[in-house]
This record gives C-alpha cells, structure tokens and sequence, in this order.
C-alpha cells in the first residue's frame, strides 16, 4: 500500500510542500488544481522537482461538474477535461479526480452519468489515463459513495474506477457495508480525513474543520476494516482542508500526516487487517504507569524561592546528583527534579524559556520498545552528556522543545545510581500529597492536534472530547488523554485568543510548555490547612461561588469549611471533586491539589471561577 497526500493538506509554495512531503517519507503527492494554478513554473518543472525528491504525482484534483450536464454545457465539459489531459501528460501523472456535480443545472439519473464516465473513460484510455469518480457529501444528485460506484460499475470501463473519501462517507453517516464488495482494482484512489463531530453544513465542515487520523471524531476505524476486507493494496491518501493547518508548518504537517497514516495502518493490521504491503509493523503502544519525575530549568533568581515554595508544599530535598547541580526534592509517589546547570540542555532551555519545566519522565513497560515505535512515528529522539557512570535515559524532543524521558525497570535505579541521598537541612513536614494527578500542557492553537496525535500514537492513552472553557479572555480549547486507569492525564490547553491565561503563559515562557501542575491527596482538607499554615499564598475563591454550592446539597458546615480553605468543589452523581490552587509565579505556572472520590473529570464546571480569580489576581504575589 502506497501512501499519499493531497498539497491542499499544507501552507507553502508547490515547492515547499513537495519538499516537506518528500521528508516526511511519503511516495506520492496529489496535486491541488489552485496549487498548479499559482505556481510559477511549467507543469513539466513540476514533474521534474517531484521526481528528483523521489515523488509521484499520483493524481491531479479535484475536476468539478462534470456528469450529467444538458446541452451545451456538456460538451464543455469533455473539452475541459481534455485539457486536463493535455496537463496531466506535462505532469506525468495518470489519474484526474472528479467530484460529484454540484452545478444547479445537473441532471440527475445514473444512467445519464454512467454513460458521460463511459465516454470520457475512451477517451483517457486512449491516451494511456484515468478518471476516478468521488461522490461529494454535498453533491447536487450523487452524493453518496455507493450510488458513485453504481456509476462506476454501470459505466463499464477499465479507465473508469472509484475514488473513496472517509470524510464524505462518515459525515452524511453512510452504511460502510457496501464497500466490502467492490472489487479492489475498481477503487484507483482512497482519501482519508479525520473531523470533530460538528452540527453544520457538510461544505463547511469539510472546507474547515478537517484533520488527520486520529485528531478527530469519525469512526475511521469501521472504514478501514471495510476496507480492508477489499484487501485493497492501492494508493491511500490525506486530503485534509484545515484552517489550523494552512496557519501551521508545512514540515510539521506532513511529519504528522505520515505519523497518523502509520498509525491508523498499524492499528487495522492489529484488528486483524493482516499485514499490508509496505506497511512495517510497529512495536505496540507504550503501556504508561505514571510520571516518575518532573524536571525544572531554575537560575540562581527563582531556585531560593522556588526552593522555598516546595518546602511549604512539604517536599523535601531528598537528592543531591553526583556531579552535577541538580537536587531531588520528594513527597509520597512525586519526585521534582531541579537543574541549575550552568551548560547542558536544561541550561539552554532556561535561556530560552525562563525557569520553567523542562522535562517529563513517564514509567514504561519498556523503554527501548517505546524509543522504537517512537522512531518509527518519525518522532524526534535526543541524547544528552552522559557523564561517568550515570544512567542513560531513553528521550524524545517534547512539546516546546522540552524532554520527554522514558523509565523503565532498567532506568528505575537511575535515584540510587545518579543521585546520592541526603537529609534535609529544613524542618519540612510533609502535607499529605500523594502523587501527580495530572500535568497541564499549554500551547499554541495551531500546535494542539499535533501533540494530541504524538501522545495519542505512541502511548497506550484514550482522548476525550474537546471542552471549551470560558477564560475572561476568550476561550480555552482543552482536550484530555489519559490511561485507563488514570496513572497518566495530560491536560492539552489551547486559545486562538492572546488575552487568555492560556496564552499569555506562552508569552511569558516563549513558547509552550506545562503551565500547572495537580498533586493528589487523600485529604484536602488536612493538606490545605498544612499548606495555610506554611504560609503557601492559594488562589481566593470569591464568596459568591460558595453561595451557589447549596444547590449541591452540602451541608452549611462543610461550605464554610471550603470558603475558608478556597477549596472549589464538584460532584457527578456520588462522585466527589475537591480542588485548590497556588496563587502563580511570576512565569504564569502554579500548582493545584487534588482530591478525587470516585471522580473521573477535571472539575470543568469551575474552570471559569478559578480562571476569573487567576485573572483578578495576575500580578504575580511572592510564593510565601
């Protein structure tokens, strides 16, 4: 199976995204009509530069308004189409895609098309061509695949084949059982596009609002395994009209096209898909059992601070590395890793970005398993200075230039091996923190499917629906992935907005990042008093929020317990959420604790409260 994808699906020159589709390892590219149009070359130079990047022009697209035209407008059709064969002989690429009419003077019937497919079929086969016939979700008379194949089948033409496109199946809901009998060798081209499940028009939803494999919403999987029952072994391509993608790098978008076809081709092989050709297997996806530490890139401002903030959190300094001006510092199952190097890659990150987290590191079945699949992915891999008997730690080149580590039972040493033990020089008593509940991730708008796709195709990790939260600055689009069993939950934050708390925490990192952290405890209560008590500076929650909270059913008592402590509550059914916030630092990151009952959620009905507080209170205050 070859792979593809359409130049529409990228930002850039013609040039620009032959080189970025060449580099990102696909075969073959289709070439957009308006692409051509507006570039300064010959088709044949077009030809010559795909060539030499080891490209083929697999199809030239879309031809509209085609079938079932009345007179005279028919015949200008055919002419039409004649001097797209005349182009496409300069290109060197054998198949023209043509779109269901959408023309208010087309006549319907299949006969009436199946004969114009007939006609034109004669005429590409004479000059060595091809017409492949894709039915619009929106199309004036054909708009489902299946009556697009009747066409097809109708017509009787070995030049005339069917051109599959998941978008316009799945969005009008089209039964995927038919697929199953069309002959392979009748389908000459499949289009594959992913979409959030929006409630608007089909032209609309598919001009905007498109994505790659698994960023979005359609159930692509039951289309792959329709079609793979075809054993179909043609060209599979991307065809992805996205307002996010025209704004993003043409190199990024085509890595992570390439990304999610690997994937989704992977996760059908698995499904029983059986092995496709010049498909390789990938080693399986990483089953995750948590983050084993969070690494800070401090300077010799923030680290005293810093340092001080921890202590009233009741983290300890546990570890001093061997050689190198890094501490541990713990609590429960949470390890914080502070680097205050002065060369070295959190060094160069603190230059770039301020003092801020630098690195996740995730516990892993196996390491070397994950790097594999992760090189696979054509993610990037890093490797640091490994000085005199410390462990080398598997790592991939994170979201915002950061790290992301990869421990396994192999690397868990790396506490005994790289560091030695200390005992605390302060008086810190622990608050009753537990473990990390989850890490909030913020980045630009534009970069959020990217990173849903990284964490999605290379970890063991499920995606929930995109929720918009209201920011007194607009609103935050934040989407979810997690574990099964809740070891894992990154929290991806994006807003189109630059006034949001979301956004201006880029400008104060420059760039993205982990904007919070959520420590769990088994009592909030206890936990937040102890933190109160260190003199740790938490958000103020205003009254009025608590004056709402009978409509719970709480007690009067334990309301006044959570105005007290700024203690912000949610409950779903017997389920119980209770959750507070450290004022922020003077970079935009703060810390929140925790307290699930049962619940599964992120206490998204209070997302507003506490980001209205935030905004109220944006001057940063000192940690104690």
């Amino acid at each position: 199976m070859r792979t593809a994808i359409a130049t529409v699906s990228l930002s850039g020159t013609l040039e620009e995204k032959f080189e970025a589709i060449a580099a990102a390892c696909f075969t073959g590219v289709e070439i957009f009509e308006n692409d051509l149009l507006s570039y300064s070359g010959s088709p044949a130079d077009a030809k010559r530069i795909a060539g030499d990047l080891g490209l083929e022009i697999v199809t030239f697209q879309p031809f509209r308004d085609f079938e079932g035209l009345p007179e005279p407008a028919r015949s200008r059709a055919f002419a039409r189409a004649e001097r797209k064969f005349d182009l496409m002989q300069e290109l060197g690429t054998d198949l023209l895609l043509i779109c269901s009419n959408v023309a208010p003077d087309a006549l319907g019937g299949i006969d009436r098309a199946a004969e114009d497919f007939r006609l034109l079929g004669e005429k590409a086969a004479a000059r060595g061509l091809r017409v492949g016939f894709e039915a619009l979700a929106w199309g004036r008379h054909i708009n489902d695949y299946r009556d697009a194949w009747e066409v097809v089948r109708r017509a009787d033409h070995p030049s005339v084949g069917l051109v599959l496109d998941t978008f316009h199946a799945l969005a009008r809901k089209t039964d995927l059982k038919a697929i199953r009998a069309i002959p392979r060798d009748r389908i000459f081209l499949v289009q594959v596009a992913d979409a959030p499940l929006l409630d608007m028009d089909y032209l609309n939803w598919s001009r905007h609002f498109r994505c790659l494999p698994g960023q979005g919403d359609l159930p692509l999987d039951d289309f792959m395994d329709a079609l793979g029952a075809t054993r179909f072994d043609g060209i599979l391509s991307l065809e992805i009209f996205s307002d996010r993608f025209r704004a993003g790098s043409t190199r990024a978008v085509a890595v992570d096209g390439r990304r999610s076809l690997l994937f989704m081709l992977d996760e059908l092989r698995k499904r029983g898909g059986g092995e496709l050709p010049g498909v390789a297997p990938l080693p399986e996806r990483s089953r995750c059992h948590g983050v084993e530490f969070i690494e800070f890139a401090v300077d010799d401002a923030f680290q005293p601070g810093f340092e001080t903030l921890l202590r009233g959190l009741g983290f300890r300094r546990s570890g001093q590395h061997r050689s190198k001006a890094v501490t541990r510092w713990s609590q429960g199952g949470i390890n914080l890793v502070l680097n205050a190097e002065k060369e070295g890659f959190a060094h160069s990150y603190n230059v770039a970005h301020g003092s801020s987290v630098c690195a996740l590191a995730l516990r892993v079945d196996d390491a070397e398993a994950a790097m594999a699949r992760a090189r696979a992915l054509l993610d990037q891999s890093y490797r640091g200075r490994i000085g005199p008997g410390e462990l080398a730690i598997p790592a991939l080149r994170g979201l915002g230039s950061s790290l992301l580590y990869l421990v396994d039972q192999k690397t868990a040493s790396l506490w005994e091996t790289d560091f030695r033990a200390v005992e605390d020089d302060g008086d810190t008593l622990p608050a009753g923190l537990t473990d990390i509940d989850h890490v909030q991730q913020s980045m630009p708008y534009e970069e959020m499917l990217t990173w849903l796709l990284f964490y999605v195709a290379l970890l063991d990790v499920a995606k929930s629906p995109v929720q918009e939260v209201v920011d007194p600055g607009g609103v935050v689009h934040s989407q979810v992935v997690q574990t099964a069993d809740g070891a894992l939950r990154l929290v991806l934050n994006a807003s189109q907005s630059r006034r949001t708390l979301s956004a201006r925490f880029l400008d104060g990192i420059v760039g993205s990042g982990v904007q919070h952290l959520a420590f769990a405890t088994d009592d909030i209560v206890a936990t937040v008093e102890r933190l109160k008590a260190a003199g740790v500076d938490l958000l103020p929650i205003p009254e009025n929020y608590y004056d709402d909270l009978e409509a719970k059913g709480l007690a009067p008592e334990e309301i006044d317990r959570l105005r007290r402590l700024d203690i912000l509550y949610d409950r779903d059914g017997s389920a119980e959420y209770r959750q507070a916030y450290t004022r922020s630092l003077a970079e935009g990151f703060f810390f929140e604790i925790v307290e699930r009952r049962g619940y599964v959620g992120f206490g998204a009905v209070n997302a507003p409260i506490r980001l209205a507080a935030q905004t109220r209170f944006a001057r940063p205050a000192s940690p104690l």
